[in-house]
């Protein structure tokens, strides 16, 4: 189930990440497009691709925090 929420999530934020890209190089909003400007479908993708942000922005803040990272290397902290 891990596993699920974290491809959806990552699909999420992929999704996000394209349509930014259209919109700041083209001026495409391909989900406006798609379902509406501002309809409850567009609304609900938009929300969706934030907490999907946001989950992989915590995650990695947890996972660096767990790392060493040095000289654009990293590894596992040593328990203290």
């Amino acid at each position: 189930m891990k596993k699920i929420i974290s491809i959806i999530v990552l699909l999420l934020s992929a999704i996000g990440a394209i349509n930014w890209g259209l919109v700041g190089a083209f001026n495409i909003d391909l989900v406006a497009m798609l379902f509406g400007a501002m309809s409850s479908m567009a609304r609900i993708i938009y929300i969706l691709v934030g907490i999907a942000g946001v989950i992989l922005l915590v995650g990695g803040l947890k996972c660096m925090s767990m790392m060493n990272c040095d000289n654009n290397q990293c590894s596992p902290k040593e328990p203290m």
